[in-house]
């Protein structure tokens, strides 16, 4: 395999597809960690049964998402939200505000995002706005979910290769 970079300028293994998918990737680049992530916290299973309940049913639902992707799906409470890691790597986090449910994206710069549903214009991060009664792409949004998981877990699989 061959190095090269990406429009980040984050150095690559691998390479990118010419329609942006990508093939054998793992960004070598510093993860984004948490401590004492665990499975199954309580504290944000409490924080998830909140009010106003149109809101946190919309978080809940999502966060039940990330909790799926895997058995090494761990989490924390991280900026007073719930965040979900592989390991300790973070790549997505549930938010509820006071309209709103924000879903955030870690590596979120990095996804293929071929219907337009990521926000933000960071260097990595990237969210999503959910409103009730708004309709949206839950089936990309869901795809959008698991590809987060599978990027940060390549990349903490990548970090434990070279370390």
């Amino acid at each position: 395999m061959r190095y090269r970079n990406n429009l980040c300028g984050l150095p690559l293994i691998g390479h990118l597809d010419n329609d942006g998918s990508r093939t054998q990737i793992a960004f070598m680049e510093t993860l984004f960690t948490l401590n004492n992530t665990v499975r199954d916290d309580p504290d944000i299973d409490a924080w998830l049964a909140s009010e106003p309940a149109a809101l946190f049913a919309i978080a809940r639902h999502w966060f039940a998402v990330m909790r799926r992707c895997g058995n090494d799906v761990r989490e924390a409470i991280h900026d007073g939200c719930p965040t979900a890691c592989v390991s300790n790597a973070a790549f997505a986090y549930v938010n509820v505000y006071s309209a709103h449910v924000g879903i955030g994206f870690f590596t979120g710069a990095m996804l293929h995002d071929p219907t337009g549903l990521l926000q933000g214009s960071g260097k990595r991060m990237r969210h999503i706005k959910l409103k009730p009664d708004e309709a949206f792409d839950s089936a990309a949004l869901e795809v959008l979910i698991r590809s987060a998981y599978q990027d940060v877990r390549a990349r903490v699989h990548a970090r434990g290769a070279s370390a």
